[in-house]
């Protein structure tokens, strides 16, 4: 068999490429989505491909297609593909979708969720499960469909849409994300969010614990999450009840974790629906008067212990439970929120911005993909690299993603084997973990001087 070696500066991306190519995750998509555009040199759902690879490859800007994918053989072989549509091409593509097509990509996501993740397959038995509902800013120029003045963190006045997001945070998986006008906020969107990622994971509701930010802590939606049998913590919207809870604390505790917070038992608590515990957080603002800050949950003292990561024993003080609860809803910190900076820093999520609602949500709809593929990616090096399973997106995609090598291809366009540079501190690690993986399909993978 003749065959042919091309150089790349991505050849570990390769690498992700065949072992996605292996798992025919891209099939699904394929099998679901249907975007009805004349077809002149690539079929739609290839063009959505090149994008796919180009966020991967640390593509911020959908116009980097033409300098980070379009010039690499290798790279888009790996993937599948024989040839790389010009930027333009893929954003008529983009444009060319529709609501319909939004949905059968949302069902693609439900199906390879379903097959690859591990949230969907979690053990209720062994231990909860935790999902975290969360809202962020996605600003944009004022011309967007559904561009509006919001709240954006850190930018007052500006414009743009919301991007609301479920994470399976043992997991570090997105369920489920959802665009919304700039206007919604988390009070609008919960019950929403909640009923997708239901469909979704099909949860055991008494054996899930819901974390939420104040957005989602109006009396509706707390009532809500309890009627439907979830264990929540949850913060409470309302600033004038939180007040009024305040007042009932008779005694606070102060917070070792962060200095000049205390916590207190709330012990006048507001009556929601099914019964619950309450707790008021407050600490000093610069001009000397208190902040507070409610939380509203559901959970035994046991579970509360081992959601803050602390030891789990029998009969903890009520100072321990006290402070386990609020370091539980710290953590929140280190579940969706994350990911969206995730999201944001290692994958350009705010960076790509499309006039079109429909085609910005099949933009954030490949983000998930794309975040959840190096999730799944991680998960492979947690027992061979624990090194590389520590790695955010950022680190990822910025250098493990670009390891560079030569990608050896044969005439009928199949990559025989790819070589990484040696002189590269994360090659050898990558190879451990991923080579036993291509070597199903007769593909070698190993070290090499570039």
């Amino acid at each position: 068999m003749s065959k042919y070696i091309r150089f790349s500066a991505r050849a570990s991306l390769a690498v992700i490429g065949l072992w996605m190519v292996q798992m025919r995750v891209w099939q699904v998509i394929e099998n679901q989505v249907r975007i009805k555009q004349k077809v002149i040199k690539y079929m739609p759902m290839e063009k959505l491909l090149d994008a796919f690879i180009n966020i991967l490859a640390g593509g911020h800007g959908i116009v980097e297609v033409n300098t980070r994918v379009r010039p690499d053989e290798g790279l888009q072989r790996s993937f599948g593909r024989d040839g790389c549509a010009e930027q333009s091409v893929i954003s008529e593509t983009l444009n060319a979708s529709t609501g319909e097509n939004v949905e059968q990509m949302r069902e693609a996501m439900k199906i390879i969720c379903r097959t690859y993740g591990r949230g969907y397959r979690h053990d209720y038995e062994k231990c909860w499960q935790v999902v975290d509902v969360d809202m962020t800013g996605m600003p944009a120029g004022r011309k967007g469909e559904g561009v509006t003045k919001g709240y954006f963190s850190g930018h007052r006045g500006r414009r743009g849409r919301q991007l609301g997001r479920v994470v399976t945070t043992l997991y570090d998986e997105i369920v489920v994300e959802r665009l919304y006008p700039g206007t919604v906020q988390l009070e609008r969107s919960l019950q929403e969010l909640v009923e997708a990622a239901e469909d979704v994971l099909e949860p055991e509701e008494h054996r899930t614990i819901v974390r939420v930010d104040g957005g989602g802590g109006r009396d509706a939606d707390v009532n809500w999450l309890l009627t439907r049998g979830y264990k929540i913590i949850v913060k409470v919207k309302n600033w004038k009840r939180t007040k009024k809870l305040a007042q009932s604390v008779r005694v606070w505790h102060p917070d070792p974790k962060v200095p000049g917070r205390e916590v207190g038992w709330v012990n006048d608590p507001h009556d929601y629906i099914l019964p619950t515990r309450q707790l008021v957080i407050r600490k000093p603002k610069k001009n000397g008067e208190w902040q507070y800050r409610a939380l509203v949950f559901n959970l035994t003292d046991l579970t509360l212990l081992w959601l803050a990561h602390k030891p789990v024993r029998p009969n903890p003080t009520s100072t321990e439970v006290l402070l386990a609860t609020v370091h539980a809803y710290d953590l929140r910190g280190g579940g969706a929120e994350t990911t969206i900076k995730g999201s944001k820093a290692g994958l350009g999520l705010t960076k790509r911005n499309k006039r079109s609602f429909v085609a910005q949500e099949m933009l954030v709809l490949l983000a998930q993909l794309a975040y959840n593929l190096i999730t799944w990616t991680q998960h492979l090096f947690a027992p061979l690299a624990p090194k590389l399973a520590g790695f955010g997106p950022l680190r990822m995609v910025r250098d493990l993603f670009h390891i560079s090598g030569k990608i050896i291809i044969s005439d009928h366009g199949k990559v025989l084997g790819i070589t990484l540079n040696q002189a590269h501190a994360l090659a050898s690690s990558f190879i451990k973990a991923l080579s036993p993986y291509l070597a199903r399909d007769g593909t070698w993978l190993n070290l090499g001087q570039i």
